[in-house]
């Protein structure tokens, strides 16, 4: 990996740099942990800067995040409606849930996409259910940019820090990372439950 990342970014430059990361937004076959602080230990040996890797893989994480909103919304309320309608009794969902989780994301949306895009994986995805709920473009790019720019400023400081033991940080990041698929793990299971008993109640 390290062998493809370092002849891509050295040949490519920053257009390298966001173009990883974008691809990585939409599908991450290479974490953007891994990508952004091997980029800023990059700095310490290429004509790359700090700033010049900053800014490129913003804009590779806004193109990438924009892709998937737009994704989103062709699944809008009306569209998700008609697959309650021919598959609700399977998947246990009614018109009332649709509509109630899209006025949870239009009250709570702006906080959850700055928030989630410090947790892996929630990062890229949470571009769709924005999209979904027809989050206003302006408000959902501003929101994107303020969280990709503080995420990639952190690791891409930490990859040049560090230098040659980029590594370290991708090791602690993966800790990082497992913590937070094991809490969403445990609310996934609970909220199930929770849902699960609450359907069983109103038929009782």
């Amino acid at each position: 990996m390290e062998n493809f990342l370092t002849t891509f970014i050295e040949e490519y430059g920053y257009v390298g740099v966001m173009l990883l990361i974008a691809i990585e937004n939409i599908f991450p076959p290479i974490p953007s942990e891994v990508i952004l602080t091997f980029s800023g230990f990059m700095t310490t040996k290429t004509n790359l800067s700090i700033l010049g890797v900053v800014i490129s893989s913003t804009i590779g994480s806004v193109l990438g995040a924009g892709i998937l909103y737009f994704i989103g919304l062709q699944l809008d309320v009306s569209r998700l409606e008609k697959i309650i309608d021919k598959w609700g009794k399977v998947l246990r969902l009614t018109k009332k849930d649709i509509h109630r989780a899209d006025a949870w994301f239009d009250k709570y949306g702006p906080f959850t996409v700055f928030f989630c895009r410090f947790i892996p994986l929630i990062r890229s995805l949470i571009s769709i259910p924005a999209g979904m709920s027809n989050m206003k473009l302006g408000i959902f790019f501003i929101l994107t940019t303020l969280g990709t720019l503080i995420w990639n400023v952190v690791l891409v400081y930490l990859g040049a820090t560090v230098g040659a033991s980029w590594e370290d940080i991708v090791s602690i990041m993966d800790i990082y990372s497992n913590v937070i698929y094991v809490t969403l793990v445990v609310i996934v299971i609970v909220a199930g439950f929770l849902f699960i008993r609450k359907r069983l109640i109103k038929k009782t």
